[in-house]
């Protein structure tokens, strides 16, 4: 009889590491392992592009509108809690205005403005190892060009 196999599929999502004066843009927001901080992050949607996808969760998660301008990195990790690996698209760039009032996505405590110092010391509530490894890869200036994601 024929093999069975079960096909593998990542969870794809995109994050936005945004820098003002110093500070990073992150989240805290409530997970069942209790409140973390993490970029503006989340899954890519059907129907959108992996850029739409990064202004849409930063809109969503923190009311701001972020204009990607370079992919930071392309990364995999293994969910500590479960058997799903997560691939993320991280990309950096400018804020093009702020919504106030907009309502955050569920979970979503702030949107919180912290210095490389401050996100350390926060460091046993990081979501996930990506948070530091993103913004430790912004810091040593890695920038790839729009142009390499292509979407046909």
């Amino acid at each position: 009889p024929p093999l069975m196999t079960h096909q593998w599929t990542p969870h794809t999502t995109v994050a936005a590491v945004i820098e003002r004066d110093g500070r990073f843009l992150l989240v805290e927001e409530h997970t069942a392992a209790g409140v973390r901080f993490n970029q503006p992050a989340g899954h890519w949607e059907a129907g959108e592009t992996l850029i739409e996808a990064a202004r849409r969760e930063t809109l969503e998660e923190t009311g701001y509108h972020f204009a990607p301008r370079a992919l930071v990195g392309v990364y995999s990790v293994q969910a500590t809690d479960s058997d799903i690996v997560y691939l993320r698209f991280a990309f950096c760039g400018d804020l093009e205005g702020y919504e106030a009032d907009r309502p955050l996505d569920t979970g979503i405590i702030a949107a919180r403005w912290l210095t490389p110092a401050e996100l350390a010391a926060e460091a046993p509530r990081h979501r996930s190892p990506l948070v530091p490894r993103c913004i430790a890869d912004y810091q040593a200036g890695r920038r790839f060009s729009l142009d390499l994601i292509t979407h046909v």
